[in-house]
């Protein structure tokens, strides 16, 4: 199943909400991995923005839970609204609090997006020798996200794929390819030798850092043209 809630609001609308959190990762002395608190936002917004569109969600707010200090605010707003702008959703507001309290040793967040879901679309599909399989992006994690951001897969083409009708989109997170891959079809198990691809399908993609598309023939030469360098080909045996 997806890491999203969908509840019913009318005969044709559902609220989904999506949610991602960060820890140990920022600017303070005790953080596992440095970076700025514009980038922790940006990558921690791309996960549950991405968990909510490939679930047909709209997102329409953006809720930030500010663990950094008072002083992180302004930049983990720039990240949340540069993932914003990349989606073209500018207009989305941005709301949440900031533990002023009590200083804590490492950097941490949380952040939930929510959606509206007007149309059934990227609906499950049941697991066919026909369908195809793809990676857009490469699974990276920690540092590797800040020093080989070039195999991310963008937001921009991201949403460009969700716009392809008849597909299956699904990010991958900490569990890796595999996982998520039996994540898609639960009618079917999958192990780490029936998935073919020069990418580590057990490997952690940490902020998203990639997606699993399953797809009909018909659309590959379509799918490869978005996803351009960021495509990477799955043969299922």
């Amino acid at each position: 199943m997806r890491d999203i809630i969908s509840i019913p609001l009318t005969s044709t609308e559902s609220l989904i909400i999506s949610s991602d959190n960060s820890g140990g990762i920022g600017m303070k002395a005790g953080d596992h991995v440095q970076g700025s608190y514009e980038t922790v936002a940006y990558y921690s917004f791309r996960v549950a923005a991405m968990e909510c569109i490939a679930a047909g969600g709209v997102p329409v707010s953006v809720v930030l839970h500010n663990f950094c200090g008072e002083h992180t605010w302004s930049e983990l707003i720039k990240g949340i609204q540069k993932g914003l702008a990349e989606l073209n959703l500018e207009d989305v507001p941005i709301t949440g609090s900031t533990e002023s309290n009590f200083q804590l040793q490492q950097s941490a967040l949380g952040l939930v997006v929510l959606g509206k879901k007007f149309l059934s679309k990227n609906s499950d599909k049941t697991f066919s020798k026909d369908l195809k399989f793809a990676v857009i992006g490469s699974p990276l994690v920690g540092n590797e996200v800040l020093e080989n951001g070039d195999q991310v897969i963008p937001l921009s083409i991201f949403s460009e794929v969700m716009k392809l009708d008849e597909i299956i989109v699904w990010p991958v997170g900490s569990k890796g390819i595999l996982y998520e891959f039996n994540q898609m079809f639960t009618s079917k198990e999958f192990t780490k030798e029936m998935l073919h691809t020069k990418l580590d399908v057990l490997k952690s993609s940490g902020p998203a850092t990639c997606c699993i598309i399953a797809y009909e023939q018909a659309q590959e030469k379509k799918l490869k043209k978005i996803a351009a360098g960021y495509y990477h080909f799955i043969t299922v045996k």
